[in-house]
């Protein structure tokens, strides 16, 4: 840091990993209160509801989570990317390819699930989405712990 009229300033990599654990950190919140919380309470909203509910999940979700995920994304990709001098380059590239995990999880199999839960509950699509959503919950546990070692 350096001293800028009595003030220190925030060097880049300090910014990036006060970023980065923030945004992994909220996301870890979020994703464990999805999965033991809000997601096994989709069984019980009811037929007569269910598809504008899972249309406002959707649409609201995406308000919080996105600008958590590309945060998170952007951030980890810089971290690699400058490989700042005191941060293991495992807890790096690990922290990336869990962020992979998750981008992919999310992609390929919860969207789909949102997408065919659309049309009207399903007890099998909803299941696949409780249980599958356990990978991102360990990936983004794992996250936390790694951004956490980042920092210290």
């Amino acid at each position: 840091m350096r001293d800028v009229g009595g003030c220190e300033s925030i060097d880049l990599v300090t910014l990036l990993l006060a970023c980065h654990l923030i945004a992994t950190v909220m996301m870890t919140g979020l994703i464990w209160f999805v999965q033991v919380v809000h997601y096994p309470l989709f069984s019980r909203v009811g037929e007569d509801w269910f598809v504008r509910y899972e249309a406002d999940h959707t649409r609201l979700t995406t308000y919080v989570v996105a600008p958590c995920m590309f945060v998170e994304l952007i951030t980890a990709g810089l971290l690699v990317f400058l490989a700042p001098e005191g941060i293991a380059t495992w807890l790096l590239w690990t922290g990336i390819a869990l962020v992979g995990v998750n981008w992919f999880s999310t992609a390929f199999i919860q969207v789909p699930c949102h997408n065919k839960l659309g049309a009207g509950f399903d007890e099998a699509t909803w299941r696949r989405l409780v249980n599958t959503n356990w990978i991102r919950t360990f990936a983004w546990s794992a996250r936390a712990v790694i951004a956490v070692m980042m920092v210290v």
